[in-house]
């Protein structure tokens, strides 16, 4: 717990919105690095260092696991975030975590700190090729709103239908980055880029065909790509884009 934070709990004390055991409890959870979970060791001190909590990848977690980290950093102030979540997952986190938000097509559940309402930290497009590619460009728009960012999808403007594209420039060329999903050939990044002067990020997807492999094809046409605005992260990794833009708008909003 940095100093801002031990006035705020402070604060929060004073002004009746905690009891002292409560600031006492919460103090206490952040006073070390870590905390030990039955099946994990929370990285407490994640905020601190890189700006946000440690999100929870939750494949392979039971939902008593899941429930046992959120509780640790809500006792700790922090939001949470968990992505890849089973059918399963999300039913039983929306059943015993009050206030959670479930985005079911993105697999993702997350809890939000309690606080005074802030304005959004920064602006994010989010391009989608297709409909099918909406599962991972909703993972990064989750992501972002975990962040504290705004996130904007603008859907099925693949260059199939370029004047689609063009019709919503005025949705995407002020944000303060641009996140763009597809699949089968992957050129949406590249048109796209040619539009916005900010950072693109391109999230190929495993949307395609046979020759497609599973999204490898649309992988090296990004990252061959011709427009010298754009970066690549991995196939259908929309949580890695989504906090990659989350930390960009962050700054530029500074």
């Amino acid at each position: 717990m940095n100093r801002q934070e031990f006035e705020q709990l402070l604060s929060a004390w004073k002004q009746g919105e905690l009891t002292a055991d409560e600031a006492f409890n919460r103090w206490q959870a952040t006073s070390s690095p870590t905390a030990l979970a039955k099946a994990a060791l929370v990285d407490l001190d994640r905020a601190n260092r890189c700006g946000y909590a440690e999100v929870v990848y939750g494949p392979g977690k039971s939902i008593e696991q899941l429930l046992e980290v959120f509780q640790i950093q809500e006792l700790a102030g922090q939001s949470s975030l968990a992505t890849r979540l089973s059918t399963e997952q999300l039913d039983g986190l929306e059943a015993m975590v009050p206030g959670i938000i479930i985005n079911r097509l993105a697999r993702t559940a997350r809890r939000q700190k309690v606080s005074t309402a802030e304005a959004p930290s920064g602006q994010v497009a989010i391009l989608t090729a297709g409909t099918t590619d909406l599962p991972v460009a909703e993972e990064a728009a989750e992501t972002v709103r975990w962040m504290g960012g705004a996130a904007n999808l603008v859907f099925d403007v693949g260059v199939a239908g370029p004047h689609r594209l063009v019709e919503k420039l005025p949705q995407f060329q002020e944000a303060d980055v641009v996140i763009v999903v597809a699949g089968m050939e992957g050129a949406l990044p590249s048109v796209a880029a040619g539009w916005v002067r900010v950072p693109v990020i391109a999230v190929p997807t495993s949307v395609g065909y046979g020759a497609n492999f599973g999204g490898v094809s649309a992988l090296l046409s990004m990252l061959n790509s011709c427009a010298a605005n754009v970066c690549v992260v991995n196939i259908d990794a929309g949580f890695k884009a989504g906090y990659l833009a989350g930390l960009i708008a962050d700054r530029r909003d500074d």
